[in-house]
């Protein structure tokens, strides 16, 4: 059997378990709100700041790592961007939202409670997440300001780098990595009552983010009709950007970390992470400038139901190729 299969099943049963207390209502109906609040400027900034601040700045700076997740994200992108012009020349903010959905992953509220159960006493799961989510923050930048230029007629550069600043310096996860990253490389040790307090904050993040995207899965399904899920399109849409993001993606990945020589766990960490389905993240942007909203929307419900039986198929190949 997969050894993914377990903590898959540990993290299925808590989303489950949000979405068994959301259908009936159980809680107030915005507690998904809150809870995601509380894990992305809170939990989340803890866990990977103690985490990075207490590894060697050697073990963090992982070149190999690092551009090879970075260019399966790239390249993945670009492939999106490329057969969406192809098909529709005109809609460049319907390209980026497309790619978008087909390169950020979860890396964050699946990522990291799914490598802190598969790799238990292997600290560097925290820190790959902690690099991907990082990576992949900077990715949803770049397709922030794509989208910002290709909706204003006229938008200057100043303007497109302000935007980028904005979505980064603003990020709670990028600043907890920044700081983390920062105490690593000058050695600094943080007070042992400020190092347990952040592990204790931390440590709520994995089961929070879990039972939230339960309660949003649940919220996502009450508002789905039968002519929006089934429609031919629709359809063809939601499966061509879940095969790039599911399959395509991990493979670039895999064949890239191999390249540049990453290690055997290092590399199954990056292809998982890579494997992971489209974060919420993009829904919001989606809905907020009103681009491919349903679409990202299903796409990432089905995208995370069709993960527990990628991921340990995946898994399972990474083990033979071993």
């Amino acid at each position: 059997m997969s050894s993914i299969l377990t903590p898959l099943i540990a993290v299925f049963v808590i989303m489950l378990l949000g979405t068994i207390v959301q259908k009936l209502r159980l809680l107030p109906p915005d507690t998904d709100l809150i809870l995601n609040q509380f894990v992305y400027y809170i939990a989340f900034p803890a866990i990977l700041l103690i985490v990075l601040a207490e590894t060697r700045i050697e073990d963090i700076i992982q070149w190999g790592f690092i551009s090879a997740f970075s260019l399966a994200m790239i390249i993945t992108y670009a492939l999106v961007i490329g057969v969406s012009l192809w098909q529709s020349p005109k809609q460049q903010a319907v390209a980026a939202m497309r790619a978008l959905n087909a390169t950020f992953g979860n890396t964050a509220f699946i990522g990291i409670p799914l490598l802190s159960l598969l790799f238990p006493t292997n600290k560097m799961a925290l820190v790959a997440a902690a690099i991907a989510s990082l990576l992949s923050v900077i990715m949803f930048a770049f397709a922030l300001v794509s989208i910002e230029l290709a909706c204003r007629d006229k938008q200057s550069t100043d303007r497109a780098i302000v935007i980028m600043g904005n979505a980064l310096y603003k990020n709670p996860i990028v600043v907890g990595c920044l700081i983390g990253i920062s105490l690593a490389a000058f050695h600094i040790t943080l007070p042992a009552s400020v190092a347990l307090v952040l592990h204790q904050v931390g440590n709520t993040s994995s089961p929070c983010a879990l039972f939230a995207i339960g309660m949003v899965l649940a919220k996502a399904l009450r508002h789905q009709s039968a002519t929006k899920i089934f429609s031919i399109g629709l359809i063809t849409e939601l499966n061509f950007i879940n095969l790039l993001k599911l399959i395509v993606q991990p493979f670039i990945a895999f064949g890239l970390l191999k390249l540049f020589g990453v290690e055997q766990e290092l590399l199954t960490m990056g292809v998982l992470l890579a494997a992971l389905p489209t974060a919420a993240s993009v829904y919001l942007l989606a809905d907020r400038y009103q681009i491919k909203a349903n679409m990202s929307a299903q796409g990432i419900l089905y995208g995370t139901l069709v993960t527990f039986i990628s991921l340990p198929i995946i898994e399972t190949l990474l083990k033979s190729a071993a």
